[in-house]
């Protein structure tokens, strides 16, 4: 009776995985782009940009581990 759930709630938090993954790599490329346009980039634009691309990757990373992959 219990382990039923089980399934649903993978799919639930892959989904929400999936959804945290495609919002920071959004977040990540703007930054990026923000700092690419900058003339002279500030250390706190820095900082953002490499925490925003550590974030991605950590959830990339995490994505991989359960096997989780955008159906299209």
């Amino acid at each position: 009776m219990f382990f039923r759930r089980k399934g649903w709630l993978r799919k639930e938090f892959d989904e929400k995985l999936l959804t945290q993954l495609n919002n920071n790599k959004e977040h990540w490329q703007k930054q990026k782009q923000l700092l690419d346009r900058s003339f002279d980039a500030s250390e706190e634009a820095i900082c953002q940009t490499k925490v925003a691309q550590v974030k991605y990757y950590f959830l990339l990373k995490e994505a991989k581990q359960r096997n989780v992959s955008i159906k299209r």
